[in-house]
């Protein structure tokens, strides 16, 4: 049997507000809180399980692998509510998104600063386009961001 993710707790600051906000990016379906979760299927094996439980804890980084028509939906969402965007995950404001050889990346914040990368390429794929190339090319690729 492949290791699958089931679920992950989401810290926020509103669980309702936040599993709303995320739902609505992403678009995907919010349907109200599950005992002490407001839960956001995100695949047929994945569930975000917004907590705000606790009044102050960390921010997280979370990515999604999704395909070019996702991007472009999940992406317009994004500019429609107005909300910074950047290439890279220390600069998530440049309002840039980043153009590898395959694919697009993008980073943005949600409503309790978790930082949410959203890309067509698996990091995987990225990194070994980016091992094959020379010292050069990489540190070329890097000043393109």
């Amino acid at each position: 049997m492949a290791i699958t993710l089931d679920h992950t707790i989401v810290p926020a600051h509103d669980k309702v507000a936040s599993a709303e906000f995320f739902a609505k990016l992403f678009g995907l379906t919010y349907t109200g809180p599950m005992g002490p979760f407001a839960q956001v299927p995100v695949n047929e094996t994945l569930t975000f399980d917004f907590d705000d439980r606790r009044e102050r804890f960390e921010v997280h980084h979370y990515a999604f692998h999704v395909s070019d028509p996702e991007f472009d939906a999940i992406f317009a969402r994004v500019k429609d509510a107005a909300l910074a965007y950047g290439s890279q995950p220390w600069t998530p404001e440049d309002m840039q998104v980043r153009i590898v050889r395959e694919g697009r990346i993008v980073f943005f914040r949600d409503l309790d600063n978790h930082l949410l990368e959203v890309r067509t390429m698996t990091s995987r794929r990225e990194a070994a386009s980016i091992a094959s190339k020379t010292p050069a090319d990489r540190h070329n690729q890097l000043k393109k961001g």
